[in-house]
C-alpha cells in the first residue's frame, strides 16, 4: 500500500494546490476507499471562492469509489467493492431527528469522511477515509452502473428530499427558476410525482434542456411579463408551488407573487448567511402562502434514490458533461463556478483527460 496520495488542497480563497499527503489511516470501524470520480458542488465552490472555513482542507463530498481497506470490525463490505459515498449521516435518536431535522442533527454536522485535516469530504484526493459515523452512508453500485452514476447519489437525494418537503400532489402546477443540473433533476422528479412543471432561466439552451427533462412550458427568467406568462400558462388553477434553483432573490420575489394562496415557495440555493429580501408578510398570513427551505440529503431515501438512479428512471447520465483529472481541480471548480451554455454537471475523474 502507498504512503503518500496526491490531493488538492485548499490554501485559502481561491487557492489549491496540488500536494502530497500521507495516505488516510483508518480504525476498526472505517472503510478506505480509492476515489474514481467526485462531482463539483456548489457548495464547495462557495467555501472555496469565498473562504468561508479556515484552511487546510481536501473538498468534495460527491464521491464514488473502491474500497480498498476494510477496518477489523467492520461487516458486510470487502476489498474491491464499488461504492457511493454520503459524507453526513445522522444519529437519528436525537430530539431534532425524531422531528425529521436531520441535516440540523449534531451528528450530521460532523463530516464523517475525509482525506487529510479537517474532514471536509475528501473527493479531491486520491484516498478517503469513512469514518464510521458514516458507514450507514456507504451504497454498493450495482455490475452495470459506473461510478459517474454513483457520485449523483447525494445530490439526486437533496433534490428528492426537497420535492417531499414541498409535499407536491399529482396534477400540481410547480415553478422551477433555474435549469442548471439541479434544476433539471428538480424538473425530472416533479415530473416522475405527476407534477406539471414550468422553467425558468435565463440561457435558452437550458430552456430547451428543461422541455426534455419534463417541463411543460419554459420561459426566459428576464422576461418583463413573465408574471403575466405564467398565469396565463397556469390558468385558473394557478401556481402551486415554486423551486428556487438559483440564488435570486429576484426570483424569489417573482415566485412568492406567482403562487395562488395556500401555495409553497421553497429555497433550495440560498445558503449564504446574511442574505436577506423583505416580502410582504401579509403574504404569508392572509394568503397562507409557505416559505420554507431545504438543506442537504435525507438518509431515509437513500434507497428509493438509489433505485432510481440505478435503474436509470432517473437517467443523470446526460447532465454529466466535462471531466477534468485530479490535478485540474481548480479548472473544474472554475468551470462549474461560471459554467457556459454547454457545461451541466462538472466532475473530477482519477486518470482522465478534461472534458
Amino acid at each position: 500500500m502507498r504512503k503518500l496520495m496526491r490531493a488538492v488542497v485548499y490554501r485559502g480563497p481561491n487557492d489549491l494546490r496540488l500536494e502530497e499527503l500521507p495516505v488516510p489511516s483508518i480504525r476498526a470501524d472505517e472503510l478506505l476507499v480509492r476515489v474514481a470520480v467526485c462531482g463539483v458542488c456548489p457548495t464547495d465552490i462557495k467555501k472555496i471562492v469565498h473562504g468561508t472555513v479556515a484552511p487546510p482542507r481536501v473538498f468534495g463530498h460527491e464521491t464514488a469509489g473502491t474500497v480498498v481497506k476494510v477496518g477489523a470490525r467492520v461487516r458486510g463490505w470487502k476489498a474491491g467493492d464499488r461504492v457511493g459515498l454520503h459524507h453526513h449521516v445522522p444519529c437519528r435518536d436525537c430530539h431534532l431527528c425524531r422531528h425529521g431535522a436531520f441535516a440540523q442533527c449534531d451528528t450530521y454536522k460532523r463530516t464523517g469522511i475525509g482525506a487529510g485535516f479537517e474532514p471536509a469530504g475528501g473527493g479531491y484526493a486520491e484516498y478517503v477515509r469513512v469514518m464510521g459515523v458514516c458507514l450507514p452512508g456507504v451504497v454498493r453500485i450495482p455490475d452495470g452502473n459506473s461510478f459517474e452514476e454513483a457520485a449523483m447519489l447525494e445530490p439526486v437525494n437533496t433534490v428528492l428530499k426537497a420535492v417531499r418537503r414541498l409535499g407536491v400532489q399529482r396534477g400540481d402546477q410547480v415553478l422551477v427558476a433555474g435549469q442548471g443540473p439541479i434544476g433539471l433533476i428538480f424538473t425530472r422528479l416533479l415530473e416522475l410525482e405527476g407534477a406539471r412543471v414550468f422553467a425558468t432561466d435565463l440561457l435558452p439552451e437550458r430552456l430547451r434542456l428543461a422541455k426534455q427533462w419534463g417541463a411543460s412550458s419554459a420561459f426566459r427568467a428576464d422576461l418583463p411579463d413573465l408574471g403575466r406568462r405564467l398565469a396565463r400558462a397556469a390558468g385558473r388553477q394557478g401556481l402551486d408551488a415554486a423551486v428556487l434553483a438559483v440564488p435570486s432573490n429576484a426570483a424569489l420575489q417573482q415566485a412568492f407573487a406567482a403562487i395562488r394562496g395556500g401555495g409553497r415557495v421553497l429555497l433550495f440555493a440560498h445558503t449564504r448567511r446574511g442574505d436577506r429580501e423583505p416580502l410582504d408578510l401579509a403574504g404569508i398570513c392572509v394568503d397562507e402562502k409557505d416559505l420554507i427551505g431545504s438543506y442537504s440529503a435525507d438518509i431515509t431515501l437513500q434507497e428509493e434514490v438509489a433505485r432510481r438512479v440505478f435503474s436509470r428512471e432517473l437517467d443523470v447520465r446526460p447532465l454529466l458533461t466535462h471531466r477534468f483529472p485530479l490535478e485540474k481541480t481548480a479548472d473544474a471548480i472554475g468551470l462549474a463556478a461560471a459554467p457556459t451554455p454547454e457545461s451541466l454537471k462538472v466532475l473530477v475523474v482519477q486518470g482522465q483527460r478534461p472534458g
